[in-house]
């Protein structure tokens, strides 16, 4: 395979029709239908998606409905998984924030539906990754070694600006690095090496914080004995895709602190806006060199999801 893409949504219609808020609302949710990510497919020469269902997830407010919807979504998945092997893999949701279900919701995906991982969101209803009540499904992930996609969730609070500038512009590369610092000074990088983990858009902005992420160890002695490799090396160890982030600075910056062999790439289809013209859906990849770009597009998805990388 050429091009493998590890960041794609898809909105089932059992997904969305399951989207209901306590009150009786439904949350816009973005279109992304199967035939039009197999168009951009087409269009991309991207050989095969790992694909997830979209924001906002599972929980509404209600524990009840978010078991069902994690279930109806994922036996969707599923579905269109197991009638095309060779080009997609599918992600679980999982209904958090009960953590009972959601460990319960992973053996059913991963067990009964056979899906290749979990999709799991930077906080659901203000519980970030990393808390302490989510040690056992942390715990779980990890004697799987389970293929592990974290995504920026809407951040628990009123946006500072309102209205003025919308979430995923600049909040949700904050949601995640929020994650991925919790996961560190948590300890749970340490406690869960098995659990392969890959972070949307390159991270956030985790690459260009992460020496200031690290300086908390040095300014309170306690937090080294929870991150005793160091921020820097928990962070290089992780992967990250290039959804949204398939531009030379972000590309630079997120080499500062991995090599090439962390980096996967993505598109966040439906999200991102990909070249009008021509058939490369990231030409800045270029910088990177022949060999790396091959390896951001292809090789390296085979630490995350190896069975699409088989020929």
């Amino acid at each position: 395979m050429t091009r493998i893409d590890l960041h794609a949504h898809v909105v089932t219609d059992s997904y969305r029709e399951l989207l209901v808020t306590p009150d009786g609302t439904r949350p816009f949710v973005v279109p992304a239908p199967l035939e039009a990510l197999e168009a951009n497919m087409a269009r991309y020469a991207i050989d095969a998606a790992v694909i997830s269902l979209g924001p906002p997830g599972a929980f509404l407010g209600d524990q009840g409905r978010a078991n069902e919807i994690a279930r109806a979504g994922n036996e969707s998945i599923a579905a269109i998984v197991q009638a095309a092997p060779a080009k997609f893999a599918g992600l679980a949701l999982l209904p958090l924030p009960d953590v009972d279900a959601a460990v319960a919701e992973l053996a059913h995906a991963l067990d009964a539906l056979a899906l290749d991982g979990v999709i799991l969101y930077s906080n659901t209803a203000g519980v970030y990754l990393g808390a302490p009540g989510l040690e056992p499904l942390m715990a779980e992930l990890d004697r799987r070694g389970t293929y592990t996609f974290v995504h920026p969730g809407m951040p628990p609070y009123r946006e500072p600006l309102g209205d003025l500038h919308p979430p995923w512009l600049y909040e949700f590369p904050f949601e995640t690095t929020r994650a991925i610092t919790n996961l560190v000074y948590s300890g749970t990088f340490e406690r869960h090496p098995g659990i392969r983990f890959q972070f949307a858009h390159l991270g956030g902005t985790a690459p260009f914080l992460a020496h200031r992420i690290a300086s908390l160890a040095d300014r309170e002695a306690e937090r080294a004995s929870e991150a005793p490799a160091g921020a820097l090396q928990y962070l290089r160890r992780q992967f990250y895709d290039t959804g949204l982030s398939n531009h030379a600075l972000a590309l630079r910056t997120a080499l500062e602190v991995t090599t090439p062999q962390h980096i996967v790439f993505g598109t966040d289809w439906p999200y991102a806006a990909l070249p009008a013209a021509g058939s490369d859906p990231a030409p800045d990849l270029d910088a990177l060199g022949a060999a790396n770009r091959a390896k951001v597009e292809s090789t390296n998805a085979a630490a995350l999801v190896p069975r699409l990388t088989v020929p």
